[in-house]
């Protein structure tokens, strides 16, 4: 019905982000280069999710209920766009995610994330906060949203934007006088078929120590580029490209598929455990290990890297990384001299290990992973931030 809806308008407005140009050039040139930035439509609309105490449930030791509320919320609004046949600009948070989204799909996106709401409050006493605000709110406030897509390999992009038009609308939405979401449409259905949290915690490459989650603003909006493009600039000397220093690697991805996760998922995906289908499941993925031996897990495992979202750009640069102790003490080197000139704010949190969450629509090409340092990289690297905004 929703796609019907669509071909009877002009699509090319509905597909303006599908229809961006993929950059292939240095992330850092390409952050200053503005004729590649196109201000997003007026009559679009920003969505935020975010977990309301994710920093007391990541201490509580839920890290990975929070990654799986949070990729479900992705998933939801992807699923959406799928069927509509439009392409969205996302963007993950470790406990909530960003959307941006065409009128067309605002109302039903809305109606299938405070559906989804109400299961994660339900099944897991978490409390996921959903809001939006329109493009053209932003803009007559006097803020920014411009964006452009980067190739993170051959078949992978990614959005980036500039301007803080995003941060903003977050700002808004976790504010504590913001009106939440809070009526669900019964008659809507909640479609989160693709989500999956079947990997155990994945240890960096051979021979590389620690991962290294990253959180970057920069607080005078005139110097954003300038500033975020000299991190991204000091991160490719400091750890090499996106490829060197991936923390995601084939020979440490290790299949888990218990039934207590497997029982998790279904509860985040239905809202309840359907206990014949549960075992069905359980017992299919147990030969999970038997098809990545094939040629064709195989080619999923290596696409998998590739696909995997270890670096996000929706005003402020998000990143997990991967390196030795040498290496982090280089780059806190870096953003120490660049935060006392007052250019950047950061966070930084290091583990032992990355965590993966995926929504996968196929196995052969249309899936994408979603990474977070182990124990709440994302979620305790924003609480150094906010300290420090504070302070």
């Amino acid at each position: 019905m929703l796609s019907s809806t669509i071909d009877h308008m002009s699509k090319a407005h509905h597909n303006f982000y599908d229809k961006l140009a993929v950059n292939r050039i240095a992330l850092s040139k390409l952050l200053l280069n503005d004729a590649l930035f196109t201000a997003v439509p007026r009559d679009w609309h920003v969505i935020i999710t975010d977990i309301k105490g994710s920093t007391a449930a990541v201490a509580n030791g839920l890290n990975e209920t929070v990654n799986l509320i949070a990729t479900g919320s992705i998933v939801a609004v992807l699923n959406l766009a799928f069927k509509a046949k439009i392409s969205i600009p996302f963007f993950f948070g470790g406990d909530g995610a960003t959307f941006i989204v065409p009128s067309i799909l605002i109302d039903l996106a809305l109606k299938k994330l405070t559906i989804f709401r109400k299961n994660t409050l339900q099944n897991f006493n978490v409390d996921l906060r959903v809001g939006t605000v329109s493009v053209d709110q932003l803009y007559k406030e006097g803020h920014q949203i411009n964006i452009c897509k980067f190739a993170i390999s051959d078949f992978f992009a990614i959005p980036v934007v500039l301007g803080n038009g995003l941060n903003y609308a977050e700002s808004l939405i976790k504010a504590e006088d913001y009106a939440l979401l809070k009526e669900e449409d019964l008659t809507e259905e909640l479609d989160l078929n693709g989500m999956q949290c079947r990997w155990d915690r994945i240890a960096p490459p051979e021979n590389v120590k620690e991962v290294v989650t990253l959180l970057v603003m920069a607080p005078k909006i005139e110097n954003q580029a300038l500033s975020l493009s000299k991190v991204m600039e000091g991160i490719d000397k400091i750890y090499g490209g996106i490829k060197t220093r991936q923390p995601i690697s084939v020979g440490q991805l290790k299949f888990n598929s218990t039934f207590q996760r497997m029982s998790s998922e279904m509860r985040a995906r239905i809202g309840k455990i359907k206990f014949f289908e549960l075992v069905r499941d359980w017992f299919v993925n147990s030969f999970g290990t038997l098809y990545f031996l094939t040629s064709s897990g195989k080619r999923y495992l290596n696409r998998l890297v590739e696909t995997s979202d270890t670096l996000v750009l929706d005003g402020k640069i998000n990143t997990v990384i991967c390196g030795d102790e040498q290496q982090r003490e280089k780059l806190i080197d870096l953003l120490d001299e660049l935060e006392q000139k007052g250019e950047i704010v950061y966070g930084l949190f290091r583990s032992p290990d990355s965590i993966m969450s995926c929504y996968v629509r196929d196995l052969k090409d249309d899936h994408i992973h979603f990474v977070d340092g182990a124990g709440g990289g994302y979620t305790q690297a924003a609480k150094m931030l906010k300290q420090k905004i504070n302070a």
